[in-house]
């Protein structure tokens, strides 16, 4: 599952981007690594997989992951291939979730493209080319669609609906994702791949004083995306990359409560990330390897099993599941069995997030 952070020159992104690429800035069981020059791997913060850890003494842990994209930059026109807007939307289609880094402090010696600072306008900035690249694709769906709903070919006549519905709000400068779509309309939305069709989290990086309550500018960021189901952190980028520099981890800490902070900002973002990927962990825990794997909110036991091996999948007989509250109360395997607190599910069970589990299979 891949996460892209997107926003306009000199708004902070790829300071962000460098933050987490910085191993230093976080704990041992924290690093990043990079597949292309503007792609890294992140490891989600968990305290419940050093609790294991500490619990069951493996040869190894293994952290869940998520994929972080640093898009080329944004300008006005990029929907007409304007700066690297071709590359910047080709990249962005293909993440599963955008983070957009909207600037919420002033500062001289940073120059804003657009000379001033309005996080409101340039969120509409990036917005607006998003629409208008959803608009282009919608549209020449539709010419194919309305051909075939001519002839009265029933399932082209409900894409058409759908297509047209999308159309409608796309004018209006609204993005796809505030329209609540059934079930079935879904089947026809999916296919198309809409940028704006994508969950966002909004990141308000600020200035150091205002890493804590934020400032005027997050207020009406906030204002501005009520309506949006949309997630907001507020993060110091820049003061948090100054603290990366530093070599010692509680000197590090030191500065970091200095400023009111408990962990890093990188590992927020993770996390509110996972969540915005509508993601979850489950655990596997033995002498070998304690492991956090990562499935999609509401995946049943042979799902979750998949995501070991198919074979797991393929010849799912039954999962033995653990409460990781019932694990760490107990202390170990065996004394959650005499308590009682081993459960045996089947197809059907929903896994929910921090389940232990083992799977039972035949293949």
């Amino acid at each position: 599952m891949k996460a892209g952070i997107v926003g306009l020159p000199n708004v902070g992104k790829s300071t962000l981007f460098n933050c987490l690429s910085n191993a230093k800035a976080q704990s041992a069981n924290f690093p990043f690594c990079t597949i292309e020059p503007n792609v890294g791997v992140v490891n989600v913060p968990d305290e419940r997989l050093q609790k294991l850890e500490s619990l069951v003494n493996p040869e190894k842990v293994q952290p869940a992951t998520v994929e972080i994209v640093d898009i080329a930059g944004l300008v006005r026109g990029a929907s007409k291939g304007e700066g690297l807007g071709n590359q910047f939307l080709a990249n962005i289609r293909e993440t599963d979730a955008i983070i957009h880094v909207l600037r919420c402090f002033d500062n001289d010696n940073i120059i804003h493209v657009d000379t001033t600072v309005d996080p409101i306008r340039d969120k509409e900035t990036i917005d607006i080319e998003l629409q208008l690249k959803d608009l282009e694709a919608v549209e020449k769906k539709l010419e194919k669609v309305k051909r075939n709903a001519k002839t009265g070919n029933k399932e082209a006549q409900a894409e058409l609906a759908v297509l047209l519905k999308i159309q409608e709000t796309l004018l209006r400068g609204e993005s796809v994702r505030t329209i609540d779509f059934s079930e079935k309309e879904n089947e026809f939305v999916q296919p198309l791949q809409m940028i704006t069709a994508k969950p966002v989290l909004y990141v308000c990086n600020v200035d150091e004083n205002s890493a804590v309550n934020g400032n005027a500018y997050v207020d009406a960021v906030k204002k501005a995306v009520a309506d949006e189901a949309a997630e907001i952190i507020i993060l110091a980028v820049g003061t948090e990359a100054d603290i990366n520099e530093l070599d010692d981890y509680e000197e590090r800490q030191v500065f970091l409560e200095d400023i009111g902070l408990t962990e890093p900002g990188a590992s927020k973002l993770i996390r509110a990330a996972y969540k915005l990927l509508n993601l979850q962990t489950y655990f596997t825990a033995g002498v070998k390897e304690v492991r956090a794997w990562t499935i999609n909110v509401g995946d049943t036991a042979p799902q979750a099993a998949g995501v070991i091996h198919t074979d797991f999948e393929k010849g799912f007989i039954r999962a033995e599941v653990i409460k990781y509250d019932d694990y760490v109360a107990l202390g170990n395997e065996a004394k959650v069995k005499e308590a009682g607190k081993l459960a045996i599910e089947g197809k059907e069970y929903i896994v929910q997030d921090g389940d232990m589990m083992n799977f039972r299979f035949n293949v």
